[in-house]
């Protein structure tokens, strides 16, 4: 049989036999289909699944007496489903009564499902907003920073201005430069939130390159540009891109190259940005000569793109990777700074792609995306208003009830005496993660829906197994892309998996709101209504939807036709800035923000400025870590997602993953390609693979995301190469407080003592 299906890599149609997986096949849309689809042939792996509900031993014997610190080291006891329900609802009763809902934490990720019922993050949501409310996170670890300090100089909400983006035939047209800040991998485009009809990004680029259109790519690793654009490289000193264009910016002003008009009538706080820009305030001009120094770009190459750029007006693209970094919000405040002086906003083709490339749709989605609502599982209303920000957990956590900064607001975070996570792994995610498993020591009671022994399950105190999207019935559908799938069951659930939402209705049940939660509706019920709100509001756009029968016993489909092109809202704005003011307080590209200013931080003024960074190449502490760590996104999967599956497996040695590092920094330490070393600082070390590469900056290493955390032995080595045993656990700046994973030094060595085992593709100990 050929099952349709959607995943955040693409839609598929599964292939089964007596009742198995047995192929993936793509749609002929998808022209350049990723490899990622094959992980899914290990969906239903008996050695990383969840078969029962576990309980963790010393917390079965007494949930009100047991050790934290036990968590990832004592085996878990498989127990029924009414055990595990009972001893769940009875832990979160005791937080209610006790510290009160606040003290609940609600993890969970938005990337567990492409399905609209089934998103975890909605499910968790839902069920405790039910219950009385909890502690939420706000924002996310890909681009924290971004989503703050975007709506405060572009007043837009991040998600909005990364999809109206600058399109490709818009380039095509009117665009002879692309100035890439942080690249455009080929490798990031394999995924989109909410699933894909097809992938056509390369198929797109290659039009781009043969329209005679130039590239820059502004990056550490040359591959972060596709080879056939023939871009010219500039391996830029990891952390340094404010500098570069704080110079570029200088160039512009100082030879009276930047559009005045525009700058006049669409901006505003220029003349309290070029003080600091000129130096006039600090004593230092921030010229093509200053900038050299701090990102090794020579000054004439940056002074001759900036004339260049004021000539062909381009478009800019920048990554979401910079933001994720000390400071990192001046890097997405300077780019629209520096279009701003161009005068490129709103112009066709031109202007500044926010994200470009990190996920498929951002940069390729062209003008047409549903023009109508589309249909969620509610969560209710929250009951109470207590947040963090994501990337704040381990703090939180460590120091209950210390205040902090936050984007104009002081949060005060109460005592987490209770985690609840369905959907993600803050394993992969989070930073130093060593830390945080000194501070998952401290929660009284950790529970985890979870289809995976990941690491995080493995540190639970009750683990409920729960289904993969293969398993179930959902809707595929996104805002960001024209397809309609239907996700019918393709096999049976492993063991006693059960959906999110089943576990949470059972829960519900025990808690008093099983109405409240389930309104009385089944899976299907809820499908039916969902798809129903969708199709309503479609036929107000004038969109037609097949009936809900018809389109559950089809496959995928495409409204492309019936949707209309749209105006960006920067377009509106730039053609009548009265009549479509961005909401900022002055209804303009604040390029000096008295919001901002007025928050007083230190480390975040009221205009965009450099700020020396404690994690660079040339601080004080790069003469003991010499290296710069990148932990980009991986080529064989989505974040951790099916890290033990075909297309993830192929691109480890030895069941390892590989740190590409240049061949001189190598043999500068008697290294060579396929050595096993040790990647180590002062926050951990882990293992990997050597691979070397001369498409890489020197003083740089790169050891990419989502290896499954395996530590390993009195000492912790984590053996598998997660690089987040590396990574620095400390917030953007006092406003984002985003997550700063690329500002990482480490040093690297031949490790001798043998070749400790990968463990994680087998399941911990059950009794």
């Amino acid at each position: 049989m050929l099952i349709p299906t959607s995943t955040h890599w693409g839609n598929y149609k599964i292939r089964t036999n007596s009742g198995r997986i047995a192929g993936i096949e793509r749609y002929p849309i998808d022209t350049n289909p990723t490899p990622l689809a094959e992980n899914l042939l290990a969906a239903q792996d008996a050695n990383v699944r969840v078969k029962r509900p576990a309980v963790r031993r010393s917390y079965l014997d007494n949930p009100l007496k047991h050790s934290g610190e036990l968590r990832g080291q004592e085996p878990f006891i498989e127990v029924s489903w009414d055990s595990a329900l009972d001893l769940a609802a009875n832990a979160l009763q005791r937080v209610q009564q006790g510290s009160g809902n606040a003290s609940i934490y609600g993890g969970s990720y938005g990337w567990s499902s492409a399905g609209r019922f089934h998103h975890a993050q909605s499910q968790i949501h839902r069920f405790l907003n039910a219950i009385g409310g909890y502690t939420r996170s706000l924002y996310s670890y890909s681009a924290g920073a971004g989503e703050v300090i975007v709506p405060h100089v572009l007043g837009m909400d991040f998600y909005e201005v990364m999809f109206q983006a600058p399109t490709l035939e818009d380039m095509v047209r009117n665009t002879k430069l692309v100035v890439c800040f942080g690249g455009l991998a080929l490798k990031n485009t394999q995924v989109m939130s909410g699933g894909l009809g097809g992938h056509d990004a390369e198929n797109r680029l290659r039009a781009l390159a043969d329209s005679g259109i130039q590239f820059v790519n502004i990056s550490p690793i040359k591959e972060d540009l596709p080879a056939f654009l023939d871009s010219q490289w500039w391996p830029i000193k990891p952390c340094s891109d404010a500098a570069l264009m704080l110079a570029l910016a200088h160039t512009l002003v100082d030879e009276d190259l930047y559009d005045h008009a525009f700058v006049d009538q669409y901006t505003v706080g220029l003349d309290e940005f070029l003080p600091y820009l000129t130096g006039q305030t600090d004593g230092l001009a921030k010229d093509c000569e200053w900038a050299a120094r701090i990102c090794q770009i020579p000054a004439g190459h940056i002074r001759q793109l900036a004339r260049r750029m004021a000539v062909e007006l381009p478009m800019i693209g920048i990554s979401w990777s910079l933001q994720r970094s000390e400071h990192g919000e001046q890097t997405y405040w300077l780019v629209t700074v520096l279009a701003a002086l161009l005068g490129t906003h709103g112009l066709p083709g031109k202007g500044v792609s926010y994200g470009y490339g990190s996920i498929h749709n951002i940069g390729f989605a062209g003008r047409k995306l549903p023009n109508f609502p589309i249909a969620a599982l509610p969560q209710g209303k929250r009951p109470i208003n207590s947040y963090i920000p994501v990337a704040r957990i381990a703090d939180v956590l460590l120091a209950p009830g210390v205040p902090f900064a936050f984007n104009g607001e002081v949060v005060t975070p109460p005592k987490i005496d209770l985690i609840y996570w369905a959907g993600g792994n803050p394993y992969h995610h989070h930073q130093d993660l060593n830390r945080l498993t000194r501070a998952w020591f401290v929660p009284a009671s950790i529970i985890v829906n979870e289809p995976f022994w990941t690491a995080t399950a493995r540190r639970a105190d009750i683990v409920f197994p729960v289904t993969v999207p293969l398993e179930r019935e959902d809707l595929g559908i996104t805002p960001y892309d024209c397809h309609l799938t239907p996700m019918r069951q393709v096999v049976q659930p492993f063991g006693e998996a059960r959906d999110d939402y089943q576990v949470f209705a059972s829960l519900a049940e025990r808690l008093g709101v099983k109405h409240k939660f389930t309104e009385g509706r089944s899976v299907r019920d809820w499908l039916q209504a969902l798809y129903q709100q969708l199709r309503s509001s479609a036929k107000q756009k004038d969109v037609l939807l097949p009936s809900f029968d018809e389109f559950w016993s089809g496959e995928q489909f495409s409204v492309t036709e019936q949707v209309p092109e749209c105006e960006f809202r920067l377009e509106r704005f730039r053609r009548d800035p009265k009549a479509f003011p961005l909401a900022t307080p002055s209804g303009k590209i604040e390029i000096f923000s008295r919001t901002i200013a007025k928050f007083d931080y230190l480390d975040c003024l009221g205009h965009p400025a450099w700020y020396d960074k404690t994690e660079m190449l040339g601080s004080p502490r790069s003469d003991t870590f010499p290296l710069h760590l990148i932990s980009n996104q991986p080529r064989g999967r989505l974040h951790s997602q099916y890290d033990h599956g075909p297309a993830s497996m192929a691109t480890k040695v030895a069941g390892r993953e590989q740190v590409c590092m240049h061949p001189k920094d190598a043999l500068s330490r008697g290294l060579e390609a396929g050595d096993l070393v040790r990647i180590y600082n002062d926050r951990g070390a882990c293992l990997a693979i050597v691979r070397t590469s001369i498409g890489i900056r020197t003083g740089v290493v790169e050891l990419p995301t989502g290896a499954w955390y395996d530590p390993s032995g009195p000492d912790g080595l984590e053996v598998h190469g997660n690089p987040n045993v590396l990574t620095r656990d400390i917030g953007s700046s006092s406003l984002g407080q985003g997550t700063t994973a690329h500002s990482c030094l480490v040093e690297i060595e031949r490790y001798t003592d043998g070749s400790p085992p990968v463990t994680v593709r087998m399941p911990p100990e059950l009794q």
